[in-house]
């Protein structure tokens, strides 16, 4: 099947798919006229990384993953350690953005928000000291 289709099925844009093409995580054959002829097996490796890649993991990682859908002597167990260091990293990352939430409500809370020029936040940003200053806190 050409490239438009594929696309389509696997519900990735024509770009992402010439990328994966690119970096090597589909391989297509070539018709005689130069033009991509994707199996049903490349389709479904598209629709594997299109999955993987909404679920947050990053190419590496889906090289990981592809390499362990393969691989059908696989131990289950590799497959989770993968997915349990994806989980600890959007932990990581649900405090990093808990933390900035919580700046930005200090800040936001200490700006008046009126027609006067002196704003907490910009003097924050600027790296002006004030009772409102929040850098370098976490909350």
């Amino acid at each position: 099947m050409n490239i438009g289709t594929a696309s389509e099925l696997s519900r990735l844009p024509a770009k992402t798919i010439r990328y994966y093409e690119e970096i090597g995580l589909v391989e297509p054959t070539r018709s005689g006229n130069g033009y991509r002829d994707f199996s049903e097996t490349d389709v479904q490796r598209l629709t594997f990384l299109q999955r993987a890649r909404n679920l947050g993991f990053s190419i590496d990682e889906c090289r990981d993953l592809l390499s362990l859908y393969e691989d059908r002597n696989r131990a289950s167990a590799d497959v989770k350690a993968l997915t349990r260091a994806k989980i600890l990293e959007v932990e990581r990352k649900i405090e990093e953005l808990m933390s900035l939430k919580r700046v930005l409500e200090k800040l936001s809370a200490a700006c008046h928000g009126d027609n006067r020029p002196d704003c907490p936040i910009i003097d924050d940003l600027a790296g002006e000291i004030g009772p409102w200053n929040t850098s370098g806190e976490d909350g």
